[in-house]
């Protein structure tokens, strides 16, 4: 969908390892039709955001029988790509910040990689149930030095 500046994507998959998967082939695929190759710095980002938190909402908000929802919007004048992932856990928020991991856990940075990709993320309750977990990717991806 295509609303001045903006252009927008969004479907449905499964809350399993594979549906996590699949949403982030989805957005690589946006991002391609939006003009950004998948080798592309931005497309990275957006997928591996996706990645994230695709794969925390089937581990930590997976609801039987329901689906997580991705929806992508490229702001072009903002110059930002909105990542948009619900789930049906409304009971289980994330936490307000990215958690600190230790160098020897298995798990724990998933949020640290969002929180350094995207300028901003948060999350909001989903009517009518459930929650939305959010991040803004910036198009030109911020260097890391």
């Amino acid at each position: 969908m295509r609303t001045g500046t903006t252009t927008s994507a969004a479907a449905q998959f499964t809350s399993s390892p594979r549906g996590a998967q699949l949403a982030r082939r989805f957005a690589v695929r946006c991002m391609e039709a939006w003009g950004h190759p998948p080798a592309s710095d931005v497309s990275c980002a957006v997928a591996l955001v996706v990645g994230e938190l695709a794969a925390n909402a089937v581990q930590h908000g997976r609801v039987p029988g329901r689906d997580v929802g991705l929806r992508l919007a490229l702001d072009a004048a903002a110059g930002l790509v909105r990542v948009e992932v619900a789930d049906a856990a409304a009971t289980k928020p994330p936490p307000a910040s990215a958690p600190s991991s230790s160098p020897e856990g298995e798990s724990g940075r998933g949020l640290l990689l969002v929180e350094a990709l995207a300028v901003r993320w948060g999350w909001a309750p989903r009517r009518p149930v459930g929650k939305t977990v959010w991040a803004d990717v910036p198009v030109e991806v911020l260097a890391f030095e």
